[in-house]
C-alpha cells in the first residue's frame, strides 16, 4: 500500500528573519511566519490529511497546527525529524560564524560531507535519522496521506538522499524557502520524490528567500553583522554591530522589572533599507529571553513606528511594545487573525 507524504519546511522562524544560527535551539515563528501559515493553510484545504507529524521543536509544531487544527487532528511530535544539531554554533549570528571560519561555514552549505564542529551532529547522522523516521512514519499510515514538518538543513539532506545524491551532491543543490512543500510516496522499502520544494503557495510579499541572498551565491555566503559587547551588568547590556570590522550600528538594552528597554537602536545611513537593522533587533530579542523578560519596549519617532509593527511591535500608548510570549498564543486565533 502507497503512503503519501508531505514533508514542510517550517515557517518563518526568529532564526531564518534575524540571521542566527539555530538548529535544535528552540525558536518560534515570526509574524511574517504566521501570514506564511495562512497560506500554507489554503494549499492544503482541498486535500485530505490522515496524519500530521512534525519535530518536537515549537517552530514545527506551530508549522503543523495548520494543517491539524483545521482538520481536528491530534499533532504527533517525532525528534527524528529535528533540525541538525548545531554545537557550539548554535545562537552565534552567520556573520559571526562566517568571521570565525569562513570556509567551514561554506562547508555547512556546500560541502556537507566535509563540515563537523565541536558538539554537533554530522549531516550523515542527520541523514540516516530522517529516513528512519520517514520509515517509521509510513509503517504507522499505510496507505494514508500525511503531512510532517520539518526543518531546512535537515529536509535537504533527506531529499538529496532520496534522489540518489551522496552528501557531496547534495552540497550542490538548493534550498526549500520557508513553509515549502515536498511530496514523497513510500511503497514498501520503495521512497519516491514526487516533487520538492515548491513554494508557489506563497506571494512573493511574504516568501522568506525573495529578501535574502545567502541562498543564491555559490558559496552562500551572506553580508552578515557580529556584534560586540561594549558594556554588559546587571543592568542591561551594550553591542556594536560590526560588518568585518568596521562598526556599523549599535543597539542598547536596560533591563526593567517586567520588560527590556530598547535605548539606542541605529545602523549607519549608508546601509539603511538593506536589513541590518532586523539583526539588530534579533540582539534584543535574545537578549530578553536570557534576561526572563516576557516583552520588548521602546519609543521612537512616528515615522518608524511602522517598521517596528513589522516585526511583532504593537503600539501601547507613547511605546510600541513586543510580546515575546506570543507563541503560547492559542493557534487558531492566530490563524484567524
Amino acid at each position: 500500500m502507497t503512503t503519501k507524504i508531505f514533508l514542510v519546511r517550517h515557517a518563518e522562524a526568529e532564526g531564518n528573519l534575524f540571521r542566527v544560527a539555530h538548529g535544535q535551539y528552540d525558536s518560534v515563528i515570526t509574524p511574517q511566519g504566521y501570514r506564511q501559515l495562512a497560506y500554507l493553510r489554503d494549499r492544503f484545504k482541498n486535500e485530505r490529511l490522515d496524519a500530521v507529524y512534525g519535530s518536537d521543536l515549537t517552530r514545527t509544531h506551530t508549522t503543523a497546527s495548520a494543517l491539524y487544527v483545521p482538520r481536528g487532528l491530534a499533532f504527533r511530535p517525532l525528534p527524528l525529524l529535528r533540525e541538525i544539531r548545531l554545537g557550539i554554533w548554535e545562537q552565534m549570528t552567520w556573520g559571526e560564524i562566517q568571521r570565525m571560519d569562513t570556509q567551514l561555514y561554506v562547508d555547512f552549505n556546500k560541502k556537507p560531507h566535509l563540515w563537523h564542529v565541536e558538539g554537533a551532529e554530522t549531516f550523515a547522522q542527520v541523514r540516516d535519522r530522517m529516513l528512519e523516521g520517514i520509515r517509521q512514519i509510513a509503517a504507522e499510515n499505510p496507505g494514508a496521506t500525511v503531512a510532517a514538518a520539518s526543518h531546512g538543513a535537515a529536509l535537504r539532506t533527506l531529499l538529496g538522499t532520496l534522489q540518489g545524491m551522496t552528501l557531496e551532491e547534495i552540497g550542490g543543490t538548493g534550498h526549500g524557502d520557508n513553509t515549502a512543500v515536498s511530496l514523497l510516496e513510500v511503497d514498501g522499502d520503495k521512497i519516491k520524490v514526487i516533487f520538492r520544494d515548491d513554494a508557489s503557495h506563497l506571494p512573493a510579499s511574504v516568501s522568506t528567500f525573495r529578501h535574502q541572498s545567502w541562498h543564491k551565491g555559490d558559496a552562500a555566503i551572506e553580508p552578515g553583522l557580529w556584534f560586540r559587547t561594549v558594556r554588559e551588568d546587571e543592568d542591561g547590556r551594550t553591542a556594536e554591530a560590526l560588518l568585518d570590522e568596521d562598526v556599523v550600528g549599535r543597539v542598547a538594552m536596560v533591563v526593567e522589572p517586567d520588560a527590556l528597554r530598547i535605548t539606542d537602536y541605529a545602523v549607519i545611513p549608508a546601509l539603511r533599507g538593506q536589513r541590518y537593522g532586523i539583526q539588530l533587533l534579533g540582539q534584543a530579542v535574545q537578549y530578553a529571553r536570557t534576561r526572563d523578560r516576557e516583552k520588548l519596549v521602546l519609543a521612537c519617532p512616528e515615522e518608524l513606528k511602522g517598521y517596528f509593527c513589522k516585526y511583532g511591535f504593537v503600539p501601547a500608548g507613547e511605546e510600541l511594545v513586543m510580546d515575546l510570549r506570543r507563541v503560547v498564543r492559542d493557534i487558531p486565533e492566530i490563524l484567524e487573525d
